[in-house]
C-alpha cells in the first residue's frame, strides 16, 4: 500500500478526466485514477481477427463539435465520413421501403403528423437556454410530463409516434416514457437540434476517427505517462483535518487538495464521501440513471449492400435492432454493419445470453440486407449495462422533476470536489464534445481555487 501526494486527483480516465489532466498538468501535480485496466471509459475499441479495429462505444463526431476536432488534430489523428450514399431502408409491417434523407416516405397523413410534431418539438427546443433550462417560463410544466405523454398529445397517428420513438431510442438509448419532456428539449438544444442529432452528413453521425475514439484516449494517456494509474477503483474520498483530501483506492491512497470526479453519475454513487455529500447532490445523482444500450457489429468480407445502392442505414419500429449503419472504415476491405439494441429491448436481451442475442441481431440484419448478412466472418457486441464500471449508456437520463428540482446546482462544485463528464456539460450533453467542455470548466474551477489559495499564502503575514 502506498500514499502519494499530488495537488489534483481525477477520478476516471475517460475522455473528460484525461482532458482535465492535460489542461492542468503543466501547472499542478495531477493523478488520474481509473477502475478499469484500460483508459477510455465509454469509449472502447475491438480488434477483429484480421487486425481491423472498430469502436464498440462512442464513435461519432460532427459539425459544431469544435473541441473534438481540435483534440483530434492535436493528437495527430484523422477522420473520415460515415458512409451515407444510396437509399436508406424503413421496415414497416414486414415490408422494406427505400427512402432518402432523415424522414422516411410513409402514409401522407402519418408523414404530415410526424412533420408537425417534429416542427413543434424543434420550436420548443430552440426556446430553451441550454445553460439554464430550468429558467424557461414553461420549465415546470414541461418537466412535469414525460416525452411519451407529450407525443401522445401531439402525434395523433400511432405510426408517427412509433417513428418518433425510433429516433428517440437512437438518440437517448431509452424509451420516451423514461424522459422528462424538458430534458428531451434541453438535450436537442444542447446539440443544436433534434434533426442534427439524427442526421449523418451535416449531423452528429457525420465523421469517424481512424484508430477509434478510444485510440484518442490512449494517446492522451501516453502523454500523461505515470500520471494515469489503472486498476485503481476509488472507494472513498475523505476530508482531512487540514482541509486536504485523502482518496482511497484499491492500490493504496493519495492525498490532494482538489478532486475532479469524472464519472457517470451512477458510478459516482459508488464512492463513499466523508463527510457525506450534501443531500441535494446525492438526490440529484440518484435521479440520473443511465440509458440502456447494446452495440452490435458484424464483419463481412465486403460491404455487399452497397452493390444494391443501399446506405446500410435502417429504421425499424419492430426491431429488435431498430437502427443500423454502415460502419465500414475507408481504406479497409471489410464491410461492417452496426446496429443498436436500446431501451427496453436492451434490458430484455441483456440477460438473454450472447448466442441468443447474436442470433436475433443477425436475423434482423438478414431481414434488412438478405441472407448473406446472416453469415458474418466475425461478430461482436458490447452490453454497456453489464459493463462493471459503466452500467449503462449512452448517457444519464433526467426523469420528470429533475431539471427543475436540482438542475441549477448540477455543475456546482461541492467544496474541493468538482464534477466533470458529459452529463455535466451545457453544450453537447451526452457526447464526447460535452465531455471536453465539462473538463475545461472543472479544470478552470480547480485552477482558480488553487491560485486563490496560493495568493492567500503569499500575502499572509509572517
Amino acid at each position: 500500500m502506498s500514499q502519494e501526494q499530488v495537488q489534483v486527483a481525477i477520478i476516471g480516465a475517460g475522455i473528460s478526466g484525461l482532458q482535465a489532466a492535460r489542461l492542468l498538468r503543466h501547472k499542478y501535480s495531477v493523478k488520474v485514477l481509473e477502475a478499469r485496466d484500460r483508459v477510455g471509459g465509454r469509449l472502447q475499441n475491438h480488434r477483429f481477427a484480421n487486425g481491423d479495429t472498430v469502436d464498440i462505444g462512442g464513435q461519432w463526431v460532427g459539425p459544431g463539435q469544435a473541441r473534438m476536432y481540435r483534440l483530434i488534430e492535436e493528437l495527430g489523428a484523422t477522420t473520415w465520413p460515415l458512409y451515407d450514399s444510396g437509399d436508406n431502408l424503413l421496415q414497416l409491417h414486414g415490408r422494406l421501403r427505400r427512402y432518402r434523407g432523415t424522414i422516411p416516405k410513409i402514409n401522407p397523413l402519418a408523414l404530415a403528423d410526424l412533420g408537425i410534431a417534429m416542427a413543434r418539438f424543434e420550436a420548443m427546443a430552440r426556446s430553451i437556454d441550454p445553460a439554464a433550462p430550468w429558467e424557461h417560463v414553461k420549465a415546470r410544466r414541461w418537466d412535469s410530463m414525460t416525452l411519451d405523454s407529450w407525443l401522445k398529445k401531439n402525434c395523433r397517428m400511432s405510426l408517427a409516434r412509433e417513428l418518433f420513438a425510433v429516433g428517440i431510442g437512437a438518440v437517448f438509448a431509452a424509451e420516451p416514457a423514461e424522459l422528462s419532456l424538458l430534458h428531451a428539449l434541453f438535450y436537442a438544444r444542447s446539440g443544436n437540434s433534434l434533426e442534427t442529432l439524427l442526421a449523418v452528413t451535416g449531423g452528429a453521425q457525420q465523421d469517424r476517427v481512424h484508430g477509434g475514439t478510444a485510440g484518442l484516449c490512449e494517446r492522451m494517456a501516453r502523454e500523461l505517462g505515470n500520471r494515469v494509474q489503472l486498476s485503481a477503483p476509488v472507494e472513498a474520498v475523505e476530508q482531512l483535518p487540514d482541509g486536504r483530501l485523502r482518496v482511497r483506492h484499491f492500490a493504496g491512497s493519495l492525498v490532494c487538495e482538489r478532486v475532479i470526479v469524472a464519472l457517470p453519475p451512477n458510478q459516482a454513487l459508488r464512492i463513499r464521501f466523508e463527510p457525506a455529500l450534501p443531500p441535494w447532490r446525492d438526490q440529484l445523482l440518484q435521479r440520473m440513471p443511465a440509458g440502456a444500450c447494446i452495440k452490435c457489429v458484424a464483419r463481412y468480407e465486403e460491404p455487399f449492400w452497397r452493390r444494391e445502392q443501399l446506405s446500410g442505414q435502417v429504421a425499424s419500429p419492430a426491431g429488435p435492432v431498430r437502427v443500423t449503419f454502415d460502419n465500414s472504415e475507408v481504406g479497409k476491405a471489410s464491410g461492417l454493419l452496426m446496429g443498436f439494441l436500446e431501451g427496453d429491448t436492451a434490458r430484455k436481451l441483456s440477460s438473454a445470453g450472447a448466442d441468443a442475442r447474436r442470433a436475433l441481431v443477425l436475423d434482423c440484419f438478414a431481414e434488412y440486407f438478405g441472407e448473406r448478412a446472416r453469415r458474418p466472418l466475425e461478430y461482436v457486441d458490447r452490453d454497456w449495462s453489464s459493463e462493471s464500471w459503466t452500467r449503462g449508456c449512452y448517457a444519464a437520463l433526467m426523469a420528470p422533476g429533475t431539471w427543475t428540482g436540482y438542475g441549477a446546482r448540477l455543475r456546482e462544485h461541492n467544496g474541493p470536489i468538482h464534477w466533470a463528464g458529459t452529463e455535466f456539460a451545457v453544450e453537447w450533453f451526452g457526447y464526447m464534445e460535452g465531455a471536453l467542455e465539462s473538463a475545461e470548466r472543472a479544470a478552470a474551477e480547480v485552477e482558480d481555487a488553487l491560485h486563490t489559495v496560493q495568493q492567500r499564502f503569499e500575502v499572509a503575514p509572517t
